[in-house]
């Protein structure tokens, strides 16, 4: 028997009696749960109570018009308390769903830090006021920021407990006995629904990792019953299907019960044996929030024999019975912990609101660009391609860095990726530090961004930039707004390395560009290089910055001759966002571009040359952020600009860029802003309709010297 095998049993055994003293006489107590004295039991019923009373008290403050929404977890408070009480408070991680309220109290939330959310107050330590209330996060407590988006928590709590098991084997050896951080993650029974639930339980399972998943069942999902929402109406089922992942069905109304649940699960994650998923069978004894009205869609008998479950008077019953405490002293207990709440909800009213000034703060880290330097080059070496600057960069920077993980789809061994970016890495640095992920992208963002908030430094491969669809929740509403939404308590600095782009015949799902998507997503940096040394430059300052970013590589791009730098021997050499490159200068006419058209926009400013006319070529480089004071500079100097990309032109990136310049530079131009772009149709496969669909050289000439003669 192993030693997990035998804490799992000793947590099942029949506790030994604990013997309560009242009123002269001893009163054995049989099921008192192991690890539970009666003051802990008590303070679980007072902690239970906070949360009810916070949950009445939020709801008059609506009606008060002090706040604006408010989700209940009423009937959830069992389950909740002891998942807490069987954690490790500040040791252990929890993500909670929108309505684990208790679950948060009971691993140390006070109410007034309730109340400084739910009155969007300055000093919140959720987020500052930036959330709606019930979006839990609280460095301290070792919750991190929770959004909205239903689902998304699950991914991001494995790539938590994965850190976890590396943090243990860092500081104790990969042979130590296992004693890791547990981490717990919540959702309600719809979320099982999600595709991100169901990958979350893979990758656990396939890692054993130290995580548990509590699904709260209250049978609806706002208004959509579980039997129709779950094939046989429940939600154990479907864990069956995962081979390492242990299964619970509990009544989670029942803290007793509840808690031996959590005792075992959190045995069997903290001794290495693997994840658990618990089902917990509980009533929502409120609407599904106060924008809803239940009784529209669920009938009275129902919400009746919702509210004969309610887990607090049966909690009180069982301390009642075993002589725990009287009806008087746990009706005094209630009168004390509403004054507690009412008091507390009357000091969060009287602190600040967050100063109008800080609206804007926390988007990016704020963090200053490393100063630009230009490198010293050996012009005698031989010249890289674009593809093996990339392999350097993450090679150096994997020494560099211990804390940097890179993986994905095929990029481990000696397949290296599809495109041979990560080849040898693995066999260099450890199968441990260069892996493979699951077929599955927001698999690969969503545990990047649970590894990213322990301290580790995530670069994972999206395969091809046509495929990161299934992981734009993780990048729009999770990677992006982590540090705005938290009040910059948490970061997130991923870097999700994207091939992108057309040109190599890949048809319609593997020549898509993604920059402009992207770029309207505040919170999120992305580069395009166009060269090898570019790429090699803006990589390592992508890694060693602290903010999200996106990182673009086309593909046509990478065993180009053209493309081909020679690197520096220094391999502290970064290259900052934000600082394009006057590729040539002019004085007649600017082509601004990025990735694969800054060659196409070289060769018509040499063709165009012999017509005596003198084109600027910028390179962006970077997509966000922009290098304004370069683009404005050259739009005042030569009056005319053709803006140039590859992505469809409309809604394109390009488009924003000639608005601003439109703006910026009204006075100086001497003809209108221009661009030239891909058509607005996905990109064929036939060679003769792509070159039709994508821009090629002689449309390019043919569009500057249009421009040149305005």
């Amino acid at each position: 028997m192993t030693t997990s095998e035998q804490t799992q049993e000793q947590v099942q055994e029949k506790p030994l009696p604990v013997k309560r003293k009242r009123n002269g006489v001893v009163t054995p107590i049989w099921d008192m749960p192991k690890g539970l004295s009666p003051e802990r039991m008590l303070e679980a019923y007072r902690l239970m109570l906070t949360s009810r009373h916070l949950d009445k008290k939020m709801l008059v403050l609506l009606k008060q018009g002090k706040s604006f929404f408010h989700i209940g977890a009423a009937g959830h408070e069992a389950v909740q308390m002891a998942a807490a009480f069987a954690l490790s408070a500040k040791r252990d991680w929890a993500y909670p769903y929108y309505r684990d309220q208790a679950l948060a109290v009971g691993l140390g939330m006070t109410a007034k830090e309730i109340f400084l959310a739910f009155l969007a107050k300055g000093d919140d330590p959720n987020s500052g006021g930036r959330q709606m209330p019930q979006h839990y996060g609280h460095k301290d407590l070792n919750i991190p920021s929770q959004s909205s988006s239903t689902g998304m928590q699950y991914l991001q709590s494995v790539g938590c407990a994965f850190a976890s098991k590396r943090r243990f084997h860092e500081e104790n050896g990969q042979t130590a006995k296992p004693d890791y951080e547990v981490t717990v993650v919540g959702s309600g029974e719809g979320t099982t629904s999600q595709g991100d639930f169901h990958e979350a339980l893979n990758w656990a399972a396939r890692e054993k990792a130290p995580v548990i998943f509590l699904v709260e069942n209250n049978g609806y999902a706002i208004s959509v019953p579980i039997r129709e929402q779950t094939a046989g109406g429940k939600v154990s089922n479907l864990g069956q299907g995962y081979e390492g992942l242990d299964v619970i069905e509990v009544d989670g109304c029942n803290f007793a019960e509840s808690y031996k649940a959590f005792q075992k699960a959190i045995a069997r994650a903290r001794g290495g044996d693997g994840p658990t998923l618990i089902e917990a069978n509980v009533v929502r004894l409120l609407p599904h929030s106060s924008s809803d009205d239940q009784r529209k869609y669920r009938p009275a008998d129902e919400l009746a024999e919702d509210l004969a479950r309610d887990p607090i008077p049966a909690l009180k019953s069982w301390l009642v019975e075993r002589n725990l405490a009287t009806d008087e002293e746990l009706e005094a207990m209630d009168v004390q912990v509403k004054q507690d709440v009412d008091d507390a909800a009357v000091w969060a009213e009287a602190q600040a609101m967050p100063a109008r000034d800080t609206a804007e703060k926390w988007v990016l880290s704020e963090e200053p660009e490393p100063e630009l330097v230009e490198p010293t080059i050996d012009e005698a070496g031989t010249g890289t391609v674009l593809v093996d600057a990339i392999n350097r960069a993450l090679d150096e920077e994997l020494s560099h860095n211990p804390k940097m993980l890179v993986f994905g789809e095929d990029v481990a061994g000696g397949k290296g990726g599809v495109f041979t970016a990560t080849r040898h890495l693995t066999e260099k640095h450890g199968k441990d530090r260069v892996y493979n992920s699951p077929l599955a992208e927001s698999s690969i963002v969503g545990v990047s961004i649970g590894l990213a908030t322990r301290g580790y430094k995530p670069v994972p491969e999206i395969q091809f930039g046509d495929y990161i669809w299934t992981a734009m929740m993780q990048i729009r509403n999770e990677m992006s707004t982590l540090r705005y939404r938290s009040n910059n308590a948490f970061s997130c600095p991923i870097v999700l390395r994207v091939p992108v782009g057309g040109y190599i015949h890949g048809a319609l799902c593997h020549s898509q560009n993604i920059e402009a998507f992207f770029a309207h997503i505040p919170g999120i940096k992305i580069a395009l290089p166009s060269n090898a040394l570019d790429a090699y430059g803006l990589l390592k300052s992508a890694i060693r910055c602290n903010d999200p970013v996106l990182f673009l590589e086309h593909k046509n791009l990478y065993r180009q001759n053209f493309a081909k730098r020679v690197l520096p021997s220094d391999t502290d050499w970064v290259l900052p966002f934000g600082k394009g490159r006057v590729c040539r200068e002019g004085e007649d006419l600017t082509i601004i571009t990025y990735g694969a058209m800054v060659n196409r926009a070289m060769q018509t400013a040499s063709k165009l040359a012999d017509e005596d006319i003198d084109i600027e070529v910028i390179d962006l480089r970077t997509i966000n952020p922009v290098d304004w004071d370069l683009i404005m500079s050259s739009a005042k100097k030569t009056g005319k600009v053709l803006v140039l990309h590859e992505d469809t032109r409309f809604m394109g990136y390009g488009a924003e860029l000639a608005a601003e310049i439109s703006e910026r530079c009204f006075e100086h131009l001497d003809g209108p802003v221009t661009r030239l772009a891909g058509k607005d149709t996905p990109v064929p496969f036939n060679w003769d309709l792509e070159e039709e669909i994508l821009p090629q050289g002689d449309d390019v000439v043919n569009a500057a010297r249009k421009l040149a003669a305005y």
